[in-house]
């Protein structure tokens, strides 16, 4: 199999884009306000609020909420990875399919199982984003019921909040396996362009980012959420940052 070379090309601008962007909002983040970055000063208030409460039962439900839209995913992706390997014994069918669309570039059964492969390869690391994220919703589950209890005299103020940051910790870090699963499935859709052309693809995987950077740093759902602490899109700021 030889791939032409804007195919080459597009497969690499498509892993440099991807793993480039995870990178920048990682950084990004650090200095400028972000849904990552309010979801985590709200997950610590979310924690400080539940070891002053004498029952958790609200807590556990939305908790129980989460976990199982974040199932969902992880089951839907089996099942979308069981379509993909399918295709693969079916890549003729794929390649005539293909070449009766209109502005389709020429391909080959090869490329289109490199391609099919490929593709698997992204929702396998979904996969493992989503289950992985599954078992840190569990281990805060499992910080819940061990919560200083609201009457308890053996926990200090300061252990509280310790106690608060270090499980907020736990639950951010869940919310992020979330979202780098999620991020593989927007990935996935502009990877579906490159069956059809890889110009297409460029152009899908450049758009792709350019939802997620606004969605992460311009949306209005952001502007909200800022706005619960006083605080608007822009850079951080001292007085912005959680006590």
């Amino acid at each position: 199999m030889n791939l032409a070379i804007i195919d080459l090309v597009a497969l690499l601008f498509f892993v440099s884009v991807w793993v480039g962007y995870t990178q920048f909002a990682r950084i990004r983040a650090r200095s400028t306000y972000s849904l990552s970055h309010i979801l985590r000063q709200l997950r610590v208030d979310w924690m400080r609020t539940l070891t002053r409460k004498e029952h958790q039962i609200a807590d556990a439900a939305l908790l129980g909420n989460v976990e199982r839209t974040v199932t969902f995913f992880a089951s839907s992706t089996v099942l979308v990875l069981a379509g993909v390997l399918t295709l693969l014994a079916s890549a003729d069918k794929v390649v005539e399919v293909m070449q009766s669309i209109p502005f389709t570039a020429p391909t080959a059964p090869d490329k289109v199982q490199f391609k099919l492969a490929t593709l698997s390869l992204i929702f396998v690391w979904a996969f493992f984003k989503f289950t992985w994220s599954i078992r840190q919703f569990g281990f805060v589950s499992v910080l819940l019921g061990a919560a200083p209890q609201y009457r308890s005299t053996e926990f200090t103020d300061e252990q509280r909040e310790t106690f608060a940051r270090q499980a907020a910790k736990v639950l951010d870090q869940a919310g992020h396996e979330y979202n780098n699963g999620l991020r593989a499935y927007y990935f996935s859709l502009a990877f579906l362009c490159w069956f059809l052309h890889p110009y297409l693809f460029i152009g899908a995987t450049t758009v792709v980012i350019f939802v997620l950077y606004r969605r992460e740093y311009r949306s209005r759902v952001l502007r909200a959420l800022l706005a619960t602490k006083g605080l608007e899109p822009g850079p951080i700021t001292t007085d912005g940052e959680s006590s």
